[in-house]
């Protein structure tokens, strides 16, 4: 590992937090938008998943063009971050146009698509021997800065404030990722354009289970992540943005550290199956203690956060070691955009069904994803997949 490695993994993880408030940065100030825009459900919940969409159309164009692979990703990073941060600049400015809203917490998410994927391709070319440990570094990064609205929205005095804030960080990280970031010694020359990279992964057996496994996190963590306040003010807990950011920030960066630290030593898989399986118990649980005392219940949401995103960075880094070397960005970026496309579709259906049949019997429903991920993990180990040598 080269010496500036731990550097850049710094660099890195602290533009990731800086730039990924922009995603919950509307969310979290959702109830105040209803009250001054007279927002029914169905359209807090389109303006809340519009990012979700938005990252997974910006990621497949850049998965389908190779983009991750093809241009330096520092200078990406620093682009999509300061494209973002412009877009919730105007955010604010948009007074109730509601579909103007939606198309400028959309964009905001497809410059997303160039933060995160490319960060974690940027943090493989520094880390090749030790990826676990280090994607788990900047998940936690990712957890810390998408929970950090949360946390401006319970101390600054209005929305658009918290918005404005969450901007100007997010131009802090472009500027780390124009002039101090840098791509490892790992990283390969640009390839050529492939867009059939796409269909090759979809052929290969293991990177079809990982995928698929990082598919059903995916129908749990966003949906948990997004509805948290409103599940906790149905559960009457005390104050909501505290307990979100403990969750979300403190609980993922813990998961983060905690699988990646493991998953070198103990294996990707069998760490992701692990966290697959108890996300998904918490979930179950969540019925029987949706009335419990707020510390009983504020407890299984902390180990359900800390759980929900532990196997995050092991499906990462497994996809990377699975993948063609040349081709490893746009494999993480194709496995990004449809994971999070799938997000979409609980971030929505959630609180839908809650209006219906209540929180307490809507949030079990996140339990199917992790457990179509644990089937697809074990059918990971099996001889014949697991003794399988990577793509060349």
């Amino acid at each position: 590992m080269p010496s500036s490695a731990p550097r850049q993994l710094a660099l890195i993880s602290a533009a990731q937090i800086l730039a990924m408030g922009l995603w919950f940065s509307a969310s979290s100030v959702v109830p105040a938008l209803r009250a001054e825009w007279a927002l029914s459900t169905q359209g807090s919940v389109l303006l809340t998943a519009s990012v979700q969409v938005g990252f997974a159309a910006g990621a497949l164009v850049s998965a389908v063009a190779n983009l991750a692979d093809r241009l330096r990703p520092e200078r990406l990073l620093a682009a999509s971050a300061a494209t973002g941060a412009l877009l919730t600049l105007l955010f604010p400015l948009c007074g109730n146009q509601f579909w103007l809203a939606v198309l400028l917490r959309s964009g905001t998410g497809m410059a997303l698509a160039g933060v995160y994927p490319v960060g974690m391709k940027i943090v493989v070319s520094w880390f090749p021997g030790s990826r676990g440990l280090a994607l788990g570094v900047l998940l936690a990064a990712l957890a810390l800065g998408s929970a950090s609205p949360h946390l401006l929205a319970g101390s600054l005095p209005d929305w658009r404030t918290v918005l404005v804030v969450a901007a100007l960080l997010a131009l802090g990280a472009a500027v780390l990722a124009a002039f101090f970031v840098r791509v490892g010694p790992a990283a390969r020359r640009s390839p050529p354009w492939e867009p059939a990279y796409l269909v090759t992964m979809a052929r290969d057996r293991r990177q079809r289970l990982i995928a698929l496994g990082y598919f059903g996190h995916m129908w749990e963590l966003y949906a948990f992540w997004t509805w948290i306040p409103a599940y906790a003010t149905a559960a009457s807990q005390g104050s909501v943005s505290l307990l979100a950011f403990t969750v979300i920030g403190v609980g993922g960066a813990i998961g983060c550290l905690l699988g990646g630290a493991l998953s070198d030593r103990f294996g990707r898989i069998d760490v992701a199956l692990v966290a697959l399986a108890v996300s998904g118990a918490c979930c179950l649980v969540s019925v029987f203690s949706f009335d419990a005392h707020p510390a009983v219940l504020g407890t299984l949401l902390f180990v359900w956060g800390v759980a929900a995103i532990a196997d995050s960075g092991q499906f990462s880094a497994a996809l990377s070691e699975a993948a063609d070397p040349r081709y490893v960005g746009t494999a993480l970026t194709a496995q990004t955009a449809i994971g999070f496309l799938v997000s979409a579709l609980t971030i929505q259906g959630l609180p839908v069904l809650a209006d219906t049949v209540g929180w307490r019997t809507a949030a079990p429903i996140l339990a199917i994803g992790p457990l179509l991920g644990v089937v697809a993990m074990a059918r990971l180990r099996s001889p014949a997949v697991a003794g399988a040598r990577p793509s060349a």
